[in-house]
């Protein structure tokens, strides 16, 4: 069977897509998957997605960097918010963070059926690439969005991944994603910029981590997937 690529655009069709046998690409630019992906290049050892803030402080108390957000704001009780640029402190080197955010730990927990989940940002689109073509499977990117609804940014990761990649498309939300990607592929940063969650984050004075979420492979050598229930570079 022919390899082929999809795109939900949020995880409230995720149903109506087959994961079984398929690479799961989980996607959240504006900030989870993002941080991440800076958390494991700058030394983090481990990221472990939980769905709830209990949970997370559950696992605070086990001795692990809690981390997060709710509505795009930081939750006062976690050691860090949901900034990438959080993820960049040497105290963390070696330390496990567990996370919890509105939409991109959703859209991870929502994978699960997948063969594998693979964590999608811009900082690290060509080496991730490159690891979903190594890959004899079909790929499924599977978009965080906004409280159940599409946005730009992961939309255009997906036609980014998806003019890499040069799969079938399966599906009219591929063809609309690579689309997108194409009409804006020389200013990316600026379509983002109008998308309705860069302008919450800016409305909080937060615009430094939009424009640094939205580099273009600042990390060459960085994928990230699940084992055993945490995000870990493979």
């Amino acid at each position: 069977m022919k390899k082929s690529v999809e795109v939900c655009l949020t995880p409230e069709l995720i149903h109506q897509h087959e994961l079984g046998g398929k690479i799961a690409v989980v996607v959240d630019i504006f900030r989870a998957t993002s941080c991440i992906v800076a958390g494991l290049h700058y030394g983090v050892n481990s990221v472990t997605p939980v769905g709830s803030v209990e949970a997370c402080l559950s696992l605070g108390k086990q001795g692990f960097v809690t981390a997060g957000e709710r509505g795009g704001q930081k939750i006062e009780e976690f050691d860090i918010g949901n900034s990438p640029f959080d993820y960049q402190n040497p105290d963390f080197i070696g330390r496990d963070v567990a996370i919890t955010t509105t939409n991109g730990t959703m859209a991870i927990e929502r994978s699960r059926n997948a063969d594998e989940i693979v964590i999608g940002s811009f900082l690290n689109l060509s080496p991730t690439a490159g690891y979903l073509k190594s890959q004899n499977k079909s790929v499924v990117i599977h978009c965080a969005g906004w409280k159940g609804t599409p946005n730009i940014e992961d939309t255009l990761f997906a036609g980014a991944m998806i003019d890499r990649l040069g799969l079938d498309l399966s599906g009219d939300s591929s063809r609309m994603s690579l689309d997108l990607f194409k009409h804006h592929e020389e200013d990316l940063l600026s379509i983002a910029k109008v998308s309705g969650h860069a302008r919450r984050l800016a409305g909080f004075g937060i615009t430094k981590d939009i424009e640094y979420c939205m580099n273009v492979d600042e990390f060459k050598d960085v994928v990230v997937g699940m084992v055993d229930g945490r995000l870990v570079k493979i």
